[in-house]
């Protein structure tokens, strides 16, 4: 690459990097709308770390994955490179920040997470074609420690409304799929809806088991409030039931009703908790 181009396509990633780091998650330009996030290795030869905003595919549990496409280029990019001299690396999601091991996929592993990111995005498959390289896919595995990983915020209602948006955005993407899909469910539809379900869960369980308990000894006079909250943690769980039987069963039209269901119901709950909770959680702190 002639060294003008270079200083634009580094000049590029990092505006990319300021903007995601300063909203959030959020980007505009050719991200706009997609999964990314902010992949930091360790560099090969040098030791000194590199950021690169990578997009991303959800692979439920504790990993995602990344393609190292480089758009097509006969050469590997170099943080594929770096992964493989230091699989430790760290991930930027945008809510949190964490530390990941990295291990390429091989064999049908590979394969079968190929099969699903060219089915969701076509475009993979025509990176494929414009090099004799076999685009690797690579597994991100978070090293969690007993919990998320930091979260990037700088109060605990910031943080609230920080995870509630990511869930709002993924949400909407999801939505956007399935009407993409004309009717269908694709594999990796599947898959990002029954992440987002079990991230869901696992912060109301979060909320239900330790804020929950921490704002009723503090504040004993939100207890209705907490009550009405856990209520609703209930009956959003019976939804994402509901939707996980649509998407077992792979029935589009009914899983298409269910994420209706579930967007209007959890727009609410998010909105009525933030109204209620984030005064409360940033006067405790």
């Amino acid at each position: 690459m002639p060294n003008g181009d270079n200083k634009k396509f580094i000049d590029f990633n990092q505006q990319v990097i300021d903007e995601f780091r300063a909203h959030q998650g959020r980007v505009g330009g050719p991200f706009e709308g997609g999964r990314l996030l902010l992949l930091t290795t360790t560099g090969a030869r040098t030791g000194t770390s590199h950021t690169t905003p990578v997009g991303y595919l959800p692979d439920g549990g504790e990993r995602v994955l990344v393609i190292a496409s480089a758009g097509g280029s006969p050469k590997h990019p170099d943080w594929y490179h770096n992964l493989l001299a230091n699989p430790q690396v760290t991930v930027e999601s945008g809510v949190f920040t964490y530390e990941a091991r990295a291990v390429v996929l091989a064999g049908e592993e590979r394969e079968e997470a190929w099969a699903r990111a060219v089915e969701a995005d076509p475009g993979w498959a025509e990176y494929q074609k414009k090099t004799e390289r076999i685009i690797p896919v690579v597994a991100l595995h978070a090293i969690t420690n007993g919990g998320p990983g930091k979260i990037n915020a700088s109060s605990p209602g910031e943080a609230i409304k920080v995870v509630h948006d990511a869930f709002r955005r993924e949400l909407a993407l999801i939505r956007k799929e399935m009407v993409a899909g004309n009717g269908t469910l694709g594999a990796q539809l599947r898959v990002n809806c029954l992440t987002f379900c079990q991230g869901l869960h696992n912060h109301h369980t979060g909320e239900d088991t330790m804020m929950f308990p921490f704002l009723a000894d503090r504040h004993p006079e939100a207890n209705p409030v907490l009550r009405r909250l856990g209520e609703e943690h209930e009956q959003i769980a019976a939804l994402v039931a509901e939707l996980r039987r649509a998407m077992t069963d792979e029935n589009p039209t009914a899983a298409a009703a269910e994420v209706e269901r579930l967007t209007l119901a959890l727009e609410a709950h998010l909105t009525y908790e933030e109204d209620e909770l984030i005064p409360l959680l940033d006067a405790s702190a």
